[in-house]
């Protein structure tokens, strides 16, 4: 029997900011997960993280499968909070691994 992490796609994001930036950069991401993208076919949970100097804020997205994740993407809806988020940050990088196991 398949289990819901068969197919499961995580996208874990890295962004480089500043301190007097990193809370405007988390409280866009949630605006955006929960305002978009939590609505968006596949998608199932994220978490986001930030280290103890404030200078890095990581999300990590679980998504049914890639295809979601990529049409989540390219949606016409995504084009000006992915300018407002680099706007908050140095640099930022989405990367998609494929979920292979669970403990």
């Amino acid at each position: 029997m398949k289990s819901p992490t068969d197919t499961a796609q995580a996208v874990i994001t890295t962004f480089e900011t500043m301190p007097g930036q990193c809370q405007d950069l988390i409280d866009a991401l949630k605006a955006l997960f929960d305002g978009f993208i939590r609505h968006q076919e596949g998608f199932v949970s994220v978490r986001i993280h930030v280290n103890d100097a404030h200078t890095r804020v990581a999300n990590y997205a679980l998504w049914r499968r890639r295809e979601d994740f990529l049409a989540m993407l390219r949606a016409p809806e995504m084009r000006e909070p992915q300018r407002r988020l680099a706007a908050l940050c140095k640099s930022f990088e989405p990367v998609i691994y494929e979920v292979v196991g669970e403990v």
